[in-house]
C-alpha cells in the first residue's frame, strides 16, 4: 500500500492510484511504497527485468528512476497541472542478479515550473546501483 501526504488533494490521489505509475511501471513490477514530492520511495524485482546476461538491464534501473521522480513531480504539481520529463541521466555503478532494488527519490529543486530529484537505486544489501537525476517540467494541464 502506498502512503501519501495527509495533506495531498484527494483527487490527485486517487489518479495516482488509478494510473499506478503508468502501463511501464505495472509491467515491469514497480511498486509505489511512499509518495510525496520531496521524498519518494519505490522497489522492483530484479526477476523478469534482466538483460542478456543476467544483470538487472540498465534501462529497467532507468524506468524506475523516471516513474518515481514522475511521480513525485505530479505531486509536487498539484492537481491541475502536469509534470513532463526534460531531461534524465544515469550512472551505474554496480549490477543486481537477484532480489528486489530499491529506489530513493529526493527533491532537489521544486520550482514553479521545474521538479528536479536525484534518485539513488539500491539492492537489498544496500549497495548503491545507480543515481539518475531527473528534470520535470510543470506546466498547466490541458483540458
Amino acid at each position: 500500500m502506498t502512503v501519501f501526504p495527509a495533506d495531498m488533494d484527494p483527487a490527485l490521489v486517487a489518479r495516482l492510484i488509478e494510473t499506478g505509475g503508468g502501463e511501464l511501471a505495472k509491467k515491469m513490477g514497480i511498486e509505489f511504497l511512499e509518495l510525496s514530492a520531496e521524498l519518494s520511495i519505490a522497489r522492483m524485482p530484479v526477476e523478469g527485468n534482466r538483460q542478456v546476461v543476467g544483470l538487472l538491464h540498465g534501462g529497467a534501473h532507468v524506468v524506475l528512476a523516471e516513474s518515481l521522480g514522475s511521480m513525485s513531480s505530479a505531486i509536487h504539481g498539484g492537481p491541475d497541472r502536469i509534470a513532463v520529463g526534460i531531461e534524465i541521466n544515469a550512472t551505474h555503478s554496480k549490477s543486481a542478479t537477484e532480489g528486489y532494488v530499491t529506489a530513493t527519490c529526493e527533491a532537489l529543486v521544486l520550482g514553479r515550473t521545474l521538479a528536479t530529484h536525484q534518485i539513488t537505486i539500491r539492492d537489498d544489501a544496500g549497495n548503491r546501483l545507480s543515481t539518475v537525476r531527473m528534470t520535470n517540467f510543470i506546466r498547466d494541464a490541458q483540458r
